[in-house]
């Protein structure tokens, strides 16, 4: 009955929800084409774009702020595909170096701003590991806007992501043009990332991108249905923790949330159909009986 009445626990439910679903989804394309770091180093690369963008409006508008996380994530994505592209350097290494140095410099800004006394700036270091008790109704109408924006994009584009992700060459033969259809893949994942740095922050974002996916693999083969398994899953969750964590004292929402979706990771690990270990171990043991059998049919 809170979850309906309580204004507050009903604007994080309805923001955690709509960030599960967009995230999931958006996963479900960087856990396929083996990029998961790519949510880590997003996030991380945010965090100068928030502060610079408060450092140059003085607002700390939910709206200001996705603005420069989006603009500082993005300009670090493109800089690992310049890596990835220019040098010898493997993907995986080009995803740590920018997370550790965006992260590095938005670090320096926000301690030179705090030093500075500059007024309205507290609370800008909540963007670390989130604040999902601050949120109200226009920031959930944000991020259901700039959500369903991703989402509507994404469908438009859905069979050219779709070949990109599972056989890039392939989509280059067709004429398609993969590089610029892989900026926007990535931009989109981006945006998903930073508007749920106010809820989860950028330490633990990279959960939300990848988690849902990787749960939702493990039940299904097929590319759409991953991709609604993995939205109801970062839904689930997200809800899900958003009540627990008003149920208890002192229980942060986003680790909260992290923690939902790890247990549901868990369970698809262990129980999923065909996939699932509790399976493997029995399609084994069945495999051993049938061997077993046939040797002691042997004259």
């Amino acid at each position: 009955m809170d979850l309906l009445t309580d204004y507050t626990l009903r604007s994080i439910a309805l923001g955690a929800a709509a960030l599960g679903i967009v995230s999931g989804i958006l996963g479900c394309f960087a856990v396929l084409r083996r990029q998961a770091l790519l949510g880590d180093a997003m996030s991380h690369a945010a965090l100068p774009g928030v502060v610079l963008a408060f450092m140059l409006t003085g607002s700390r508008a939910p709206l200001v702020l996705v603005c420069g996380a989006a603009l500082a994530g993005w300009l670090g994505a493109l800089a690992v595909l310049a890596i990835v592209r220019l040098s010898r350097i493997k993907e995986d290494s080009a995803f740590g170096l920018v997370l550790s140095v965006f992260f590095a410099v938005g670090m320096l800004l926000l301690s030179m701003l705090q030093r500075s006394g500059a007024g309205g700036q507290a609370g800008l270091d909540k963007y670390l590991f989130g604040q999902a008790a601050a949120l109200v109704t226009s920031d959930v109408i944000t991020i259901a806007a700039l959500g369903a924006l991703t989402l509507l994009v994404l469908a438009v584009f859905w069979k050219e992501f779709q070949l990109l992700s599972f056989d890039p060459d392939y989509a280059a033969s067709l004429g398609y043009p993969v590089r610029a259809l892989d900026i926007l893949l990535t931009s989109l994942i981006v945006l998903a990332i930073v508007i749920g740095l106010q809820l989860v922050g950028v330490v633990l974002m990279s959960a939300m991108l990848v988690a849902p996916a990787v749960a939702a693999r493990q039940w299904t083969n097929r590319l759409g249905t991953m991709a609604l398994l993995a939205g109801g899953f970062g839904a689930l969750a997200g809800v899900t923790g958003a009540v627990i964590s008003a149920t208890g004292r002192g229980l942060a929402t986003g680790p909260v949330i992290v923690v939902c979706i790890s247990v549901v990771v868990l369970a698809s690990l262990a129980f999923a159909p065909g996939r699932g270990i509790l399976w493997g171990w029995l399609r084994q043991r069945r495999s051993r009986r049938r061997l077993a059998a046939g040797d002691g049919a042997r004259p």
